[in-house]
């Protein structure tokens, strides 16, 4: 009988060590805090404890908070699936929904300086489900649909107020990091151009006004100053199908170009000039410099790369090299972190997902 109940009690401590054992091994399973630099690519030397962050999916355009510990993104994973609004413990890699999870969302952004409101695009006013997707038979395009509005909300996704409310797309809403304005994309003129507004949504006020695109801007870090992507027609053919298509409520992002200009609209620069798609444009923490994505060095156009550039347009440095997207990138207030968009290590073709480095100047 003693024997019996020995060998009992051992079943049950190996039991409680497997668990244990199992427990600790799933906690470590998803790589939170997992350095990978064997996914550094030759030629990225500014990059350091290079961590993925997310797995599975299509996740991108990650911003930071001011106190660099917690990511605003978008997210879906599934084609029939349409993005949302997450925001992630950094630490920990928690994720949690901060959308309403209807429509499709777009841009989200920390309400800075405090950052306890997000702002984000969605189209849950006009349908709960998600809107068709893009007809790719003509060639690659980004719809702009018209049910698009700015939002804010608390952090945890309630307390939900509406910015916007013009009867075409407003959306690529960015904060400044002083909380002194929003700055964002709308079609409310006829044409997609630059606004900045009031974080309660008053005060509109147009800063672009030249036919074409004009989108995905944020401010410096003392909101001094704006960088942005532009696309302008300037042939008679490019001016009609750039027109054609925004009647369809869609563009074809192809020469974009990178520009920058006062925070009041003043001192329009243009930083790149190629025939190459630039885009996601972010200020260096100094302001002298712009981190971007851009194609340039890829003849057929599907390779995308991290750029850094002068203001001036000058000194233009090759960042990634990875067979593939890096794009949307970000650096921590600090300075010490950037955070990007990659389809490195992907688990299936389509993936992206996000990662985080230590940058080193």
């Amino acid at each position: 009988m003693n024997n019996f109940k020995s060998i009992i009690q051992i079943g049950i401590i190996i039991s409680i060590l497997f668990f244990l054992f199992f427990k600790k091994m799933k906690s470590k399973s998803i790589g939170y805090k997992q350095f990978n630099n064997m996914l550094i690519q030759p030629g990225e030397s500014h990059f350091n404890n290079l961590r993925q962050l997310t797995f599975s999916g299509e996740n991108a355009e990650a911003y930071f908070s001011k106190d660099g510990k917690k990511l605003i993104f978008q997210s879906h994973d599934g084609d029939s699936l349409c993005d949302q609004i997450y925001i992630m413990d950094i630490e920990t890699g928690q994720s949690n929904l901060v959308s309403t999870g209807h429509g499709v969302t777009t841009c989200a952004y920390f309400d800075y300086p405090a950052c306890k409101n997000i702002i984000y695009s969605s189209t849950h006013l006009g349908s709960k489900d998600c809107p068709p997707k893009p007809d790719y038979r003509m060639g690659y395009v980004w719809k702009l649909y018209q049910d698009y509005d700015i939002f804010s909300s608390s952090i945890d996704g309630d307390s939900i107020f509406q910015l916007t409310d013009s009867k075409n797309y407003d959306a690529e809403a960015t904060v400044a990091f002083d909380g002194s304005k929003i700055i964002y994309t709308s079609m409310s003129s006829g044409d997609l151009d630059l606004w900045t507004m009031n974080k309660d949504g008053s005060n509109k006020k147009q800063l672009t006004n030249q036919l074409g695109y004009d989108g995905g801007a944020f401010f410096s870090y003392d909101a001094k100053k704006i960088v942005w992507r532009a696309y302008y027609p300037e042939t008679k053919k490019e001016i009609s199908d750039y027109n054609r298509l925004l009647s369809e409520n869609s563009i074809r992002p192809m020469a974009l170009q990178i520009w920058t200009m006062n925070s009041d609209g003043s001192n329009r620069r243009q930083v790149t000039d190629n025939e190459s798609a630039n885009f996601g444009p972010y200020f260096f923490p100094n302001s002298k410099r712009i981190i971007f994505s851009s194609n340039m060095h890829d003849p057929k156009g599907r390779d995308f790369d991290l750029y850094a550039v002068d203001i001036n347009g000058e000194n233009i440095e090759r960042l990634t090299y990875f067979d593939g997207f890096d794009g949307f990138p970000m650096f921590s207030p600090d300075g010490k972190y950037l955070v990007f968009a990659s389809n490195r290590n992907q688990l299936k073709k389509g993936d992206t997902n996000i990662f985080i480095c230590e940058w080193i100047n």
